[in-house]
């Protein structure tokens, strides 16, 4: 069975989402990551880089949350695309730029935004306008197409998932009025009864909600 180490963030949630999609029998192990459990040796030996996710499978450990949705669906055969190096090469750059691109700027947009110290108009300024570029090219390929690849639901449509819900809390609650194909994809992920039930496995868990001291010296060592 393969072991899931989940926290209720946008990187965990894509891999929640093909857990329940493929119906891969897995164990959640919560890491609580505002009690610093990402810094823990045992997790640690698992993903060095002490972010979640992460899965072991057998003998197999994979820590990227892309990596880990590549894996599994190489893994099942399932929510790929046709296996041409065309389709497969449209595959890769889409779901890299969600790695290199959506997930790091809107994490340091987040950061930046909601918890840098002040000054930080200039990273505050530099981040979203990165963030929201990124966006809109996500909106735009979703203007052309049902799905990231298409007219088939893949692997890649769950890594857009997993932050497309991060939106509002990026760029305020207006901000889909500006993305209005990324909406609609969200939306009808979220009817899937897989995602549904990604969803809810955050409430099966208590993780830490205050961002205090104690928090901010796990999440953010540097400012310690």
């Amino acid at each position: 069975m393969i072991q899931f180490y989940y926290h209720p963030s946008p990187n965990p949630l894509k891999i929640a989402l093909f857990l329940e999609e493929s119906g891969l029998p897995y164990e959640t192990i919560p890491v609580d990551t505002r009690k610093g459990e990402q810094h823990q040796p045992a997790f640690l030996r698992i993903n060095p880089n002490a972010k979640t996710p992460a899965i072991v499978d057998g003998d197999a450990t994979i820590f990227d949350s892309n990596a880990i949705l590549l894996y599994l669906a190489e893994k099942t055969g399932r929510f790929l695309p046709e296996n041409t190096p065309a389709a497969r090469g449209q595959m890769l750059s889409w779901l890299m730029f969600v790695a290199t691109g959506i997930g790091p700027y809107s994490g340091q947009a987040v950061h930046f935004k909601h918890m840098a110290p002040e000054p930080k108009e200039y990273a505050v300024n530099r981040y979203m306008f990165e963030a929201q570029r990124h966006y809109a090219i996500l909106d735009a390929q979703l203007a052309k197409h049902r799905y990231m690849l298409g007219e088939t639901y893949t692997l890649v449509d769950m890594a857009v998932w997993g932050w497309a819900r991060a939106v509002p809390f990026i760029f305020g609650a207006e901000a889909w009025t500006t993305l209005p194909n990324l909406k609609r994809h969200f939306d009808e992920i979220n009817t899937r009864p897989a995602a549904q039930r990604a969803e809810g496995l955050k409430e099966k868990f208590t993780f830490k909600a205050e961002m205090d001291e104690e928090a901010r010296k796990h999440m953010f060592p540097h400012t310690a």
